[in-house]
């Protein structure tokens, strides 16, 4: 799969694995009915958002201003049967504590979660 990005505004690498899934599904449910394949191939659906610290608040699903400016900022990739593929974090302007990345990666965990519904809506299922 290959995303181009026409408008970034923050969360653009996110938002392309997040739609490259549902792309990928597509392709894989037309195959399985044309007779292409057996069987649907994909076991869990793949998805992924930011999180990070902007003013010291945690944020989800950051826009421009809120990773350019922020102090941490963190991408998760994550699979609806609750396994982590990649997780991505830097202290752009301080380091974070093991107690703010958990409220991180517990904001991505629900962020994740919202997206596998919307995926499974465009999908079909």
């Amino acid at each position: 799969m290959d995303c181009d990005v026409i408008q970034a505004d923050g969360g653009t690498r996110t938002a392309s694995i997040t739609g490259g899934y549902v792309a990928l599904a597509l392709a894989c449910k037309y195959l399985v009915k044309e007779g292409v394949i057996p069987a649907f191939p994909l076991t869990a659906q793949a998805g992924a958002i930011s999180s990070g610290i902007y003013k010291d608040v945690p944020v989800l699903d950051l826009d421009y201003p809120e990773d350019s400016e922020g102090e941490v900022d963190a991408n998760f990739v994550m699979t609806s049967d609750g396994n982590i593929i990649e997780i991505q974090g830097t202290g752009e302007e301080r380091s974070f504590t093991p107690d703010e990345f958990a409220k991180l990666m517990a904001l991505a965990t629900k962020g994740c979660s919202e997206l596998f519904e919307a995926q499974r809506a465009a999908i079909g299922d």
